[in-house]
């Protein structure tokens, strides 16, 4: 975790090590982008609870830094803490990588509840006997969880991944948000809430030659989204 505040990073701290988690404390960017550059026993950890507002470098930068690392730690899962009533730093930092966002302030059952969601989303796999999609000069490598285009890796979250995935396994048909984010198990959308928009615009510019004329994932325009089928 990621966070400025010493009373709140204690009491989350406290009612998340009550609950089954170990949680390493950084009280600024810096020093949590040092912990995450050295994890403890060579492993990346499984989330970062990562504040949008600190002392030395703001939330953002911390999030494009880990999503930079030449490590497996890049791929790690971030919930971002953002101020209340802010839509522009949710849609911020989901364009810089992050995979969940919580509002301050927020009740540390809600924390819980979306930390829960985003580690089930990354160790949860697909039921099928091909692990690999090929869709042209795409490839999807359920297993390895790493996305290429014409052989060269796509820099996707965990998140932003499995939308991916829930896509394609459903190539030519159209999905409702709604059920894309039933499809991974996610949190149900909330009234105005175009978060899976961002994602998509993130997962398009990864995966299309040009991402603001889309071959692969097309916009079903008062409907949703739909993963074509023929593509190069």
């Amino acid at each position: 975790m990621i966070e400025d505040d010493a009373r709140l990073a204690a009491m989350v701290a406290e009612y998340l090590t009550q609950n089954g988690f170990t949680v390493s404390h950084a009280a600024d960017g810096l020093s949590g982008l040092d912990q995450l550059a050295q994890p403890g026993h060579g492993q990346p950890p499984d989330l970062v609870v990562l504040d949008l507002m600190l002392p030395d470098i703001d939330g953002l930068e911390v999030c494009r830094r880990i999503r930079s690392l030449p490590t497996a730690t890049a791929q790690t899962p971030i919930l971002m803490l953002t101020a209340k009533g802010d839509p522009m730093d949710r849609i911020i930092g989901l364009e810089m990588g992050a995979d969940d966002y919580l509002p301050k302030p927020f009740e540390p059952r809600e924390l819980l509840a979306r930390i829960r969601a985003v580690l089930r989303r990354k160790v949860e796999a697909p039921a099928a006997t091909t692990q690999t999609l090929r869709f042209g000069s795409l490839e999807i490598d359920r297993d390895a969880r790493t996305v290429s285009v014409q052989g060269a890796l796509c820099e996707l979250t965990s998140y932003q991944f499995d939308l991916l995935v829930a896509l394609a396994e459903r190539a030519g048909r159209v999905l409702t948000r709604d059920q894309i984010m039933e499809a991974v198990r996610g949190r149900e959308l909330e009234a105005f809430d175009r978060s899976i928009d961002v994602h998509m615009g993130r997962i398009r510019a990864a995966i299309e030659a040009d991402a603001k004329d889309p071959k692969r994932i097309l916009t079903v325009r008062g409907v949703g989204y739909v993963f074509a089928r023929q593509q190069d």
